[in-house]
This record gives structure tokens, sequence and C-alpha cells, in this order.
């Protein structure tokens, strides 16, 4: 039993000593995220995003190494994302609750959606946290949110992004 529950634990764990490690699989700007093998928009299957124009991409946003200081790991950012500290953008995802009720003005918006009630839906490169202006409606479709971004090198709780102030963008 002991044997079984080891391999499991590190079947679940392998992904991420491999982002700690470096290994990366996202995309190249520009590119669609892609679900792994036989998953994609048909019912029941995992939904992909696809990039937008004017918003930023998940696959801008997983350029971040984790570096080992002292007894800790803190993230590395790339240029592309040091850039974006304090401006305006947009984030295309799914939204994940932090608080009870049908609308939320503090939650998550994740690159894939919610599949655990307790668990998040990616690593932290993965996640932004929202702070919006006013109550934005729970939905299980994407959604884009618009604010101010920031980009935390040693966020308490190891999140790398926040957004402040935001508010729900047009889908078009």
């Amino acid at each position: 039993m002991r044997t079984a529950s080891r391999i499991l634990l590190l079947a679940l764990l392998a992904p991420a000593f491999a982002h700690a490690a470096g290994a990366s699989s996202a995309p190249a700007q520009g590119q669609q995220h892609v679900a792994p093998p036989g998953v994609g928009n048909t019912p029941g299957q995992m939904p992909v995003l696809y990039d937008i124009q004017g918003v930023t991409s998940w696959s801008t946003l997983a350029k971040v190494k984790q570096v080992k200081v002292k007894n800790r790991i803190l993230p590395e950012f790339s240029k592309d994302i040091a850039a974006l500290n304090n401006q305006e953008i947009k984030v295309q995802g799914f939204m994940m609750p932090l608080e009870p009720g049908e609308k939320q003005k503090h939650f998550l918006i994740s690159l894939v959606p919610q599949s655990c009630s307790f668990c998040l839906p990616a690593g932290p490169e993965g996640v932004v946290e929202v702070k919006s202006k006013t109550p934005v409606k729970y939905t299980l479709e994407p959604i884009i949110v618009s604010g101010k971004m920031e980009v935390m090198k040693d966020d308490p709780m190891g999140l790398y992004y926040r957004m402040n102030n935001a508010t729900l963008a047009s889908n078009k």
C-alpha cells in the first residue's frame, strides 16, 4: 500500500517538479493554448482558450522561472512580465469564486476552468487574483477582465499576479 501511495504522489507532483526545474510547456506568443491529447471543446471536455488581440495571453504570463533564494523559492519574471507591472491590461479566463454568492468582487481568474471546489485549477503562473470595482456575476464561461496588473515578487500566499480595480470587459 505504501508503494502505491508513493507512486501516486510522485505522479501528481511530477509536473510541479518539471516546472521548478525550468521546463516550460507554454505555447509561443500568438498560438492557442493546446489542451492535452483527446481534450477539446466537445461536451464534457475541458475548453481551450484562444489568444485575443489586446488581451494579455497566458503564454506571456507563463514566462516566469522559480529560483531558490536562501531557503525559499521565488518567482523570477521575464522582461515581458515585468513590463506589465502597474499597467492597465486585459486577461481572459475562467472565474473561481473566493466568496459566497452569485456576484463576486474578489475572485481568481485562471487559464483552465475549475474542476474541484477545493483546488487551484493551475499553478501560480496560470492564475490571477482579481479585485473588482463592482461585483461580477459568476459564470462557467470564460470572461475578460480589465484592470491594473500587479506583478508580485514575494506574495505570502504564493500568487504571482493581482489585478486591482478590475472591471468586466467585452468578450468582443
